[in-house]
Parts: structure tokens; sequence; C-alpha cells
């Protein structure tokens, strides 16, 4: 099944309809069972809307699913069409969309409540339910303080009750959180802060751990819609975490902070491979709220080993890249750099480590002013920021500008650094060259790489005219002379526009005599190419 193949918000409101009108409940929650099982092997699409699938059971038999009209799906067995082979297959393909497989499973149930609530006089008993609802959840969340984490998530898992049959997109999300908070009581400062955590802790897992669930590939997909909201709510959560938290006003709630480490930790080391929501929120509860409170260094030590514990105790659905990742910003945290960059470099050869993380590492030491242990791990990242495309190198570099500023001597390593880099280095190094006025190092390179002048804006080579024109001349020479070569007019425009730079260069450097004689002889040795005359005429360069 080709995931690209996405069915849009209407077609799926359509399809759970269709479930609800033509398949009844046991049906459903028979082929729930056998999707549940891994029963189902996806073949492929015959076509856009078309599914062949193969499905075990008694035998095994072919399903193929027609979602453009579900009625005319077929099946192998002996009930040949609206049997729990084809369910088992419509969720395994619905799930594969990142779509809320319950949706399907309560397909039935849904469509009769809907039709009960049309029924004549059911009005005043259907919202006396609801107010009946509302109330029993409003007294179930004045006793938040109280509760444990895992009875805050049932809470809100009540609270959106109403929304589970939506799509799991942007507005869906918005309005589930809408609904979570319209339930929270007056709260004290850290516990409020802990409840718009875990709300938006919540609805995330919600989001992108069904696609954990119901794959079993190392792969996981989620359709466009959902990961637009999953990433909304990693951005709330960001901001939440960097507002900090003072437990030093409600100490009595450290236990919460330590619970929730604990389920943070055991979320994000069960991630699906290809996200890392989890572990950013688990970092995230490492940089701002932990660290920050803790003077005691016993409970790094203890993370480090329930982090190496876990190898064992999750086998195969360990996340392997974050659980190497998390290790390395405990011995960070502990100083212990040297493992802190063993576990880096083992997590580079598992995969690309994000570009946002390994410049972390620099703004807490920058924050921290540790100027020799920042050239370290500067030196240290390095290689890992090489696989990347330019994109944080610029923050990179900022970073070894405030080591030099305040670690004069760090200034030779970032040249080592630099060039132990390269080639993928090779944009920033001369950026770098340039601002550090290093000119005839950047003029030798552009002229083995048979750069041209003109490639680079007047305001890149203005420094170098104003303070080392001389390095300017054999790179507008070379250039000028390569331009005549190809013999057009546009190339011999190019290079009278140099030329006329040449002339402000030698009158500069007081030598008009040296440029008189160079451009009589240039124009002589040119003189049958009469359209290069003309522009040189045209430039002001021959009379």
């Amino acid at each position: 099944m080709n995931p690209n193949d996405t069915i849009n918000d209407i077609e799926w409101q359509m399809l759970i309809q269709a479930v609800g009108e033509q398949f009844s409940d046991l049906t459903i929650k028979r082929g729930f069972q056998y999707f549940k099982q891994g029963f189902v092997h996806p073949g492929k699409a015959k076509d856009t809307g078309h599914i062949v699938a193969m499905v075990e059971g008694s035998d095994v038999y072919r399903v193929e699913l027609d979602l453009n009209t579900l009625s005319a799906s077929r099946c192998s067995c002996p009930v040949p069409s609206h049997c729990k082979h084809i369910i088992a297959v419509l969720l395994d393909y619905v799930s594969r969309q990142g779509r809320f497989v319950h949706a399907i499973v309560n397909a039935h149930s849904t469509l009769m409540l809907k039709q009960a609530e049309k029924t004549p006089n059911s009005g005043a008993p259907m919202a006396e339910q609801r107010e009946k609802a509302v109330t029993a959840l409003q007294e179930k969340a004045a006793q938040i303080p109280a509760m444990s984490i895992a009875e805050w998530h049932g809470l809100f898992k009540l609270c959106i009750t109403p929304l589970e049959f939506r799509s799991p997109n942007a507005e869906y999300a918005k309005n589930a959180m809408t609904s979570i908070y319209a339930m929270k009581p007056d709260l004290t400062p850290v516990m409020e802060r802990l409840y718009d955590l875990h709300a938006h802790l919540f609805m995330l897992i919600k989001l992108v751990k069904p696609a954990q669930q119901s794959l079993r590939s190392s792969h996981s997909y989620i359709g466009y819609h959902t990961q637009v909201a999953a990433d909304e709510l990693q951005s709330d959560m960001k901001r939440i975490f960097e507002d900090g938290l003072d437990i030093s006003t409600e100490p009595e709630l450290w236990p919460r902070i330590t619970k929730t480490l604990t389920y943070l930790r055991r979320q994000m080391l069960t991630e699906p491979k290809s996200f890392s929501y989890l572990f950013e929120a688990y970092d995230q509860l490492w940089l701002h709220w932990l660290h920050p409170n803790l003077e005691e260094t016993e409970m790094y030590s203890e993370e480090l080993q329930k982090l190496q514990s876990a190898e064992e105790e999750l086998g195969d659905s360990l996340s392997r890249l974050p659980w190497m990742l998390a290790q390395s910003r405990i011995c960070f945290f502990m100083g212990e750099d040297k493992q802190a960059w063993g576990w880096l470099q083992a997590a580079d050869k598992a995969a690309i480590i994000p570009q946002g993380y390994l410049i972390s590492f620099l703004n807490a030491l920058a924050a921290a002013e540790e100027w020799p242990r920042l050239q370290e791990w500067l030196v240290h990242i390095s290689p890992m920021l090489s696989s990347h495309r330019k994109g944080h190198w610029d923050d990179y570099m900022e970073y070894w500008t405030k080591t030099i500023q305040h670690y004069p001597e760090s200034e030779t390593r970032m040249w080592e650094t630099l060039t132990d880099m390269l080639p993928h280095s090779k944009e920033i190094y001369e950026e770098t060259l340039l601002s550090y006025g290093k000119w005839q190092r950047w003029m030798d390179i552009q002229l083995s790489t048979g750069k041209e002048p003109l490639e680079f804006r007047v305001s890149v080579l203005q420094p170098m005219e104003k303070n080392a024109p001389e390095l300017l001349l054999p790179f507008y020479h070379q250039a000028v002379e390569r331009y005549i070569l190809l013999k057009n007019r546009s190339s011999y425009k190019a290079a009278v526009k140099l030329l006329k730079r040449l002339s402000k260069l030698y009158a500069k450097m007081k030598q008009q005599e040296r440029w008189e004689h160079f451009i009589t002889a240039f124009a002589n040795r040119h003189s049958r190419l009469r359209a290069l005359q003309e522009e040189l005429r045209k430039g002001k360069l021959i009379s």
C-alpha cells in the first residue's frame, strides 16, 4: 500500500459512515482482533482505492478491498463480503494512513448513537445525560491534586470522548485541548505547570503512538495533518519547559516531577524510531526543569542506571537513538565529557543526530561561561555536523566567536577544526576567513578552484579592496582572460566590468602608469575583436 495515496477528511468521514451502515458491531470487533494480532499481510495496491491483502485465519484468505465502494469489497473466505477479514485489512490500511483506528472499530455503535439522538422526544434525556456527564467530570477534576499521573491521563481521555471519532488533525487537537482545559480546577503555580505539560503529553502520545502500535515495521508513518498537529503540540510544550519551574516554592511536589520523568523516560524509549517528539520532551524536561533544580548529583547516576537497564528490559522495542542521546545528556550534566562524546559518536554511527540537539550543548556551556570546555565541545561535535547541510553552522561558528572572545588561545583550534571538516565546511570556512581578515588564504582557494570575481557580491570583496588590493589583481586579471576566450558580447561586457574595477585598484595602489601600460597592450592584443573594442570604448577604457 502506497502511503502517498492518502484519504482526505471528507473521504475519511464517509468511510466511517459506510462501515457503520454495512458491518455489524460483532464483525467489526472480530476484524479488530485479527488486525491487532498481526494477521494482515498487505499486498500491492491494484490502483488508487483498491487494495489486495492476505489475512490469516483458519486458512489464508485473499481480500480485495474497494475503498471507493466498500460494499464491492470481496474475500475468499466462506463469507464473501462484509466479513471480519475485510475489516482487518481496512484497519491495517487506515492505521498506515495515520488515522485513528478506533473510529472504525466504534463506527457501528457511533451510528446507532447518532440515530438514537435523532429519534422524537429523545432530546431532553440526552441533554440531561450530557449535563450529568459534565458534572461528573468536573467533580472528578476537582480531585486532580490528589490524583496520580495515570489518573490524570484517564481524566483527559474522558474529557475528549465526544471527539474520539474526529480526524487526528490540528483542529481535533485544538478542540481536545479546549475540552481538557475546560475541566481544569484552580491549581497552585507548579501544579498548574504540571497539568499543562501532561495535557500536551497526553495529546501528543495519542497522535504519535497509534502509528507505533499498529505498524510492525521499523519505520512508522503518520498522515500530514496529524504531523502538523503533533508539531504544534511540540512547540507549545517547548514553551512550557522554557518558562522554567521554580520547585522551591512548592517542594512537596518534587515527587510528581520525578514521576513525570519516569513516565516520559518510558515513552521516549519506546517512541516510533522515525519520530523524536517524546525524546525532545524528555530532553527539555532535564534541561529546563530538572537540571536547574538539582543540587545533588545522585539523581544523574540513578538516571544512567535506569537508562542502561532499559536495554535488557525493552529488548527489540527499545528506540536506540534516543536511548544513546539521553545517556550523552546525563553524562554531560555530570561533567563526564568523554563518556558524553562516546555516546554521541555511537549515536552518529546509528543515525543522523538532530543539529539542534548538538547545538544545545554549546548553548548550555556558553550560558555557563565555561569557555575551555566549550572549545572542546566545538572540536568534538564538528565531525557530527559534517553530515548536515549548512543549517546550524552559523550558530556553530557564533559559539566559536564567543569562545575566542573570552579564550583567545582557542583560535588555533578553530582553524584546525574547520580545516579537518573540509570539504563539508567549505562555505563556512571561507566566510570565516573573510571575517577574520585571512585574505591571502581565501584568495588562494578562489584561484585554485577557478571561481569568478563576479560570482561574489561587491560587499564581499570591498574589505579586501580597501586593505589588500594587491591580492585582487591576479583574481581579476585571470577572470578577464577567461571571459575574452569565450568571444561573445556578454563575456566582453563582463570583462570590461572587471577591467573598470582593475583601473580603480591600480589607482588606489598609485600605479596608474602600470595600468595605462597594461590597458594599451591589452587593447592592441585584441584589436581584431570588434565587439570587445566597442565595449572598451563604452566603458571609457580606451578612446
